[in-house]
């Protein structure tokens, strides 16, 4: 766990994975404007367990979740069938178990996925 002043400053790294439509983007650019370092390294498309670990060098990993029917409702024409959800839950196996904090997107709006995410940054200051 980061340090209270890494916290304070913002100045924390942070990795959001998860499965396509669980909400990465939409997070990531809601971190960036809080003044957060965040990006979101695609590793549910990497064959490489810890892709996120060599492309984002994070200090806190988010892990963002969604059921495959919330991924057709946000995204309608997804191909693969939940056979694709699992492959890419599949891929994302070693950061889900090494994330810092899980989220499962599925029933929550934006402004909720939010306001998890930023209170429990604000708790890692405490």
């Amino acid at each position: 766990m980061p340090d209270s002043d890494l916290v304070d400053s913002k100045t924390l790294r942070i990795a959001v994975v998860g499965p396509c439509a669980s909400g990465k983007s939409t997070l990531t650019k809601a971190l960036k404007a809080a003044g957060y370092e965040a990006r979101h390294p695609a590793q549910e498309h990497s064959y490489v367990p810890n892709m996120w670990q060599r492309i984002s060098k994070p200090d806190l990993l988010i892990y963002l979740d969604v059921d495959y029917a919330n991924t057709l409702a946000r995204r309608p024409h997804t191909g693969g069938g939940p056979q694709r959800l699992a492959e890419q839950r599949h891929r994302l196996r070693h950061a889900r178990e090494n994330c810092d904090f899980y989220l499962d997107t599925s029933d929550l709006s934006e402004g909720e996925v939010e306001t998890a995410v930023f209170n429990f940054l604000a708790n890692l200051s405490e």
